[in-house]
């Protein structure tokens, strides 16, 4: 025991000698690798990703504590072109060995290949080279502490800074800032030279975020600066900038406070060679010229046709291509306002919002026929985009049922259809994939095919019998979509062709909000392979065949000791018209009876005809935002239109007893949702991103149930990734069957992404939630939403997943463990799937949520 403890003992120091040489080294000598920043702030450690972010130099990427990125890097060689030759020249005869095999031209190119210095020059692409202490990064790092704290209101803050040792060509940076007291703001006074500036200034005085008595604060005075320009640029200001906007800050040292004076002089203006001082003045737009079809410069006062619409000139180059009012309704700058930064904006994004145009040019010039020199003139010019565009394009596609796709599509684009900015898209798109969710008897790797037809015409207006815009303002930019499309969808399965028709609008009612109102939505669901059902649901079939070994009472349902397609059928409906033995007090009959309801369910026509309302916020500001909010909700309501229909017609009810249009019992039901995510940035590209949802569809009327297509399922990439899709639920059922849906869902996801080193990313990650069925036609209790005792069926799955980031798309795949699986035995569930051997693996494009 002591000889192997002795040998553990050996290896760890080997190890830890090794592992502790390997990171420095490619330290120079002399030379320190940065290990670690700490900031002291009045004697006490800071651990702020704000302050300690300011540190210009930061340690290499660690994950658990191990640069992986470093030693990567430390891996590779740094030479590897002069590595090869230098090995080609060591020995005589290897040139000449290698040349019997390969030409002198191939030999010199191996050099250049991957496997000789390409996979060198990617690992120190991916990796990271090693942070060397640099001091004047760090002086210059003290310098912005110091900055920092000053503008926080400790104006006589001391920062220092010194580098420590920490083992061989190892060392940490230490800051230390001594704040001070921090400074107050005493009194507040003002020199308006302008008398307008100074009366406009007045009636928003009390908006100020400069206030007497709080402690001084740069981001207040930076924020009560862009405030005022704000404000006076969008009242007729126009030649108003931040740079107009000074302070001037008396400083007492011996109370820690601070007299503001707030400075705005008259503009200087150029006369001949001299600067004079002129006050500002504000402006009127007194014309508003518009010229579309302009292609440069030169052609801006080159047109063939014009025309006056309601104050506004239009110019063409060409022939006039689009009605006045479509244009005019998009513009915001109109004859007789007030100069506004707001309604160039407003009308840069509402004509950007037509989609005909690039992005506009609008321009403002003084008007040189107004003799008391406040009026300008609005020249706003518009590119038209291309009037038809055919666009093809071929996608690899990856999701929770498909692990493998190829799609593509062709469409072709026709703007301004009716020349007033309507855009018209038709469509056509095929795709072939591949699911091994589905029964696939021949083993064909393209088991999934599907094609189909869709036409969008879009308006950038509200269309709508009634007038709208009181209540939808154009400033909202509404839009009007009207779709339809057909999809046939081709599988080892049970086939279906899908017709679909929407007609709603989309507004912005105020900025990072939108609206959608889908006003009327239809969708008509026909299944093409019903009697294939057996083949595809083959859980259900195994239960049913197994039972039927005792059951079954005609011989014609068997065949070869098994139950037929046909067979399986018929003794469902032998089982629920009592012809076994089996009553419905029996477990074997409600096992069986839910099957055959299932079946039926499954694969009935289905009619939903609905209206939905959408809400949706984004608090997003870009790209790189990684500190943002979202939430969407989501009402839909299905049926009631149909329900008024179908009382006027006298169509004979269903099999079930329910009403139908067209021969096809149609769907009823309301439908909320709520999805709600938010992201935490912790600095140096490590992030905190939660999600949280919860959704219920209830039937009523004439239906018991939801339709597939509008069910929940959970398990896979974006869900429950200790699951794979429709694995999970309902309920406590253990996911017997081979798609699990149902109409109720609660959903929680936790994950912390951090970054590995290169473009290499990582993540741990959470995820709580089921499906139930509640207030429809199941009620078998493993399967539906019983109270609070119902919470003990919510499923825990964790694990790590790994992402690449390509720029453009991030790849991710994550590893899910069954944490929890409310499937088993109650005192059986916890950390059973947590086995390598059951290892969940999910494929993704970009983040989950």
């Amino acid at each position: 025991m002591r000889n192997n403890l002795s040998k553990i003992t050996l290896l760890f120091v080997i190890g830890t000698i090794i592992y502790s040489c390997s990171q420095v080294k490619r330290v120079p000598e002399s030379k320190k690798l940065l290990t670690k920043n700490e900031v002291f702030v009045n004697d006490e450690l800071v651990k702020e990703d704000r302050v300690n972010n300011l540190v210009l130099q930061q340690p290499n990427t660690r994950f658990l504590n191990y640069p992986f990125g470093l030693l990567l890097y430390n891996t590779a060689k740094p030479n590897p072109d002069s590595s090869y030759q230098a090995w080609l020249n060591r020995k005589p005869n290897r040139i000449k060995r290698l040349n019997q095999f390969l030409s002198a031209k191939q030999v010199a190119r191996l050099g250049n290949s991957f496997f000789v210095s390409g996979i060198h020059n990617f690992m120190k692409e991916t990796g990271e080279a090693p942070v060397i202490i640099d001091e004047k990064k760090a002086g210059r790092s003290k310098d912005r502490l110091s900055g920092y704290y000053y503008n926080d209101g400790y104006i006589r803050n001391k920062v220092t800074m010194e580098v420590d040792s920490v083992g061989k060509k190892k060392g940490k940076v230490v800051y230390k800032v001594n704040t001070g007291k921090p400074y107050f703001i005493d009194s507040i006074s003002k020199n308006i030279e302008t008398p307008v500036i100074d009366s406009l200034y007045s009636l928003q005085e009390k908006k100020s975020f400069i206030k007497k008595g709080e402690q001084y604060s740069f981001n207040n005075f930076d924020t009560e600066r862009k405030r005022i320009t704000q404000y006076l640029r969008n009242n007729g200001v126009y030649h108003f900038q931040e740079s107009n906007v000074k302070y001037d800050a008396i400083i007492d040292d011996s109370v820690q406070k601070m007299d503001i004076n707030l400075k705005i002089e008259d503009r200087y203006v150029k006369d001949g060679d001299t600067l004079i001082k002129r006050p500002f003045s504000v402006y009127k737009i007194s014309q508003v010229n518009i010229f579309t079809n302009n292609t440069s410069k030169k052609e801006r006062n080159q047109f063939n046709d014009s025309v006056t619409y309601k104050n506004f000139n239009i110019y063409s180059a060409g022939k006039l291509k689009y009605k006045p009012k479509a244009i005019t309704n998009a513009i915001f700058i109109e004859k007789g306002k007030l100069f506004s930064d707001n309604d160039r904006t407003l009308t840069s994004k509402s004509l950007s919002n037509l989609k005909v145009f690039n992005y506009p040019n609008i321009e403002y010039i003084e008007d040189p026929n107004d003799s008391t020199n406040t009026s300008l003139i609005a020249n706003i010019y518009l590119m038209s985009k291309p009037k038809y565009i055919w666009q093809p394009s071929l996608d690899v596609t990856t999701s929770d049922v498909q692990e493998f796709g190829i799609s593509g599509r062709m469409s072709f684009t026709w703007r301004n259809l009716f020349k007033r900015a309507e855009i018209f898209e038709l469509s056509a798109k095929g795709n072939i994939g591949s699911s091994k969710d589905l029964a696939n008897p021949n083993n064909v790797f393209f088991n999934i095919s599907e094609y189909g037809l869709e036409g969008k015409l879009s308006f950038p207006r509200i269309v709508f019998p009634v007038n709208t815009r009181n209540i939808i303002k154009k400033e909202m930019l509404p839009t009007t979509n009207a779709n339809i499309g057909l999809t046939s969808q081709r599988n080892i399965g049970l086939d279906k062709e899908n017709l679909t028709g929407v007609f709603g609008y989309n507004w912005t009612p105020k900025q990072k909000h939108t609206v959608r109102f889908d006003l009327l939505s239809i969708q008509f669901i026909k299944n093409l392979n019903p009697e294939n059902y057996f083949n595809v649901y083959s859980s259900s079939y195994n239960t049913l065949n197994n039972l039927a070994q005792t059951y079954n009472v005609d011989p014609l349902n068997i065949e070869n000791g098994n139950l037929t397609t046909q067979g399986a059928i018929n003794f469902i409906q032998d089982v629920q018209d009592l012809a076994t033995s089996l009553t419905p007090g029996d477990n074997e009959y409600k096992t069986i009876r839910s099957i055959g309801e299932r079946r039926k369910r499954l694969i009935e026509n289905n009619l939903i005809v609905s209206s939905a309302l959408t809400f949706f916020r984004n608090t997003k500001a870009n790209l790189l935002d990684n500190n943002f909010y979202s939430i969407r909700t989501k009402v839909e309501s299905a049926g009631n239109v149909l329900s008024l229909f179908a009382n006027t017609k006298n169509e004979p009810l269903s099999s079930n007893g329910n009403k139908t249009m067209f021969g096809i019992e149609y769907s009823q039901y309301i439908k909320g949702e709520v999805d709600f995510i938010k992201h935490w940035d912790f600095g140096k590209k490590n992030t905190l991103a939660m999600r949280a949802f919860a959704g219920l569809a209830v039937p009523y009327g004439n239906a018991q149930s939801i339709p597939f297509s509008r069910s929940y399922f959970s398990g896979g990439s974006n869900d429950n990734r200790g699951w794979q899709a429709y694995s999970l639920g309902p309920g406590r059922s253990g996911g017997t069957n081979d798609f699990n849906e149902a109409n109720f869902k609660l959903a929680y996801s936790l994950e912390y992404r951090f970054r590995v080193g290169g473009n290499f990313y990582s993540a741990f990650f959470a995820d709580i939630g089921n499906i139930w069925n509640l207030f429809d036609n199941v009620t078998d209790k493993n399967y539906t939403f019983n109270g609070f005792s119902s919470f003990e069926d919510l499923a825990f799955g964790s694990g790590i997943g790994l992402r690449y980031d390509f720029d453009f798309f991030v790849f991710r795949f994550d590893l899910g463990y069954k944490a929890y699986d409310p499937g088993r035995e109650v005192g059986d569930r916890w950390m059973k799937g947590v086995n390598f051997s059951k290892t969940v693996l999910n494929f993704g494009i970009n983040y989950p949520f």
